[in-house]
């Protein structure tokens, strides 16, 4: 039997505050406790062709990165990759599915070498932003928007970039602690909040140039230190 649950706004990441809706307005979903699914149960007869699904996941990507997810549909993907409708239906339900898949192939969020301290392994983190947003995370930025009113678009965000960012910001906490500092718990949940909401703004700011080495060193210096250093701030004063 359905359930209705009020989305909760305190304690919630950047992401989710995001996608609240504004105030005043209805803002509960409705759920079954059933888990979200990605893509059918695997239909009675043939096998499913594994290569015919990389393609149709590739193809999709292509069409997300190029053009955006308003132009993501069965028909454009049936004629790119010379495949039938059924053949996408019979993998996923709906393109917002499709989507989800293709989202848990990719690797937005890359843990770096030990770079011997936190400020090294915080700038290496972001080095990639130091170049254009890849295929990847330019399919990623497109669904952005449409993850405001979509539960499957939502899910596969949280599970392509929110969850892996928030693992590997716990994991440069840890070194960080095995070099003879440990960082205070609520130092680290806001290290990861800020990086989140950073991470958004460059998925979002399409006219924005990439950083150079200096922007990301400046970056780290004097936004995400002072997270995990308050008396840098304090100095400061």
């Amino acid at each position: 039997m359905a359930t209705r649950r009020a989305l909760r706004r305190t304690n919630a990441s950047p992401f989710q505050l995001w996608l609240t809706c504004p105030l005043g307005h209805d803002c509960t979903v409705t759920t079954t406790g059933q888990p979200a699914r990605t893509a059918v149960n695997r239909p009675p007869g043939r096998p499913l062709s594994s290569e015919l699904s990389d393609q149709l996941v590739s193809v999709a990507v292509d069409i997300l990165a190029d053009e955006g997810w308003g132009r993501l549909n069965s028909d454009r993907i049936a004629a790119r990759a010379k495949a039938g409708k059924a053949g996408i239906y019979r993998r996923w339900p709906t393109m917002a599915a499709l989507a989800r898949h293709a989202l848990a192939q990719s690797s937005l969020v890359r843990l770096p070498a030990d770079a011997g301290s936190l400020r090294g392994d915080l700038a290496a983190l972001l080095e990639p932003w130091t170049r254009p947003l890849d295929r990847s995370e330019r399919a990623a930025a497109s669904l952005v928007g449409a993850a405001r009113h979509d539960e499957q678009l939502r899910a596969g965000l949280e599970e392509a970039l929110v969850r892996p960012l928030a693992q590997v910001v716990r994991e440069i906490a840890r070194r960080e602690a095995a070099r003879g500092r440990e960082l205070a718990p609520d130092r680290v949940s806001l290290l990861g909040s800020v990086l989140e909401a950073l991470w958004w703004q460059r998925y979002t700011a399409f006219e924005h140039a990439p950083l150079d080495a200096a922007g990301v060193q400046q970056l780290v210096a004097d936004v995400l230190l002072p997270i995990t250093d308050p008396e840098i701030v304090a100095d400061a004063v």
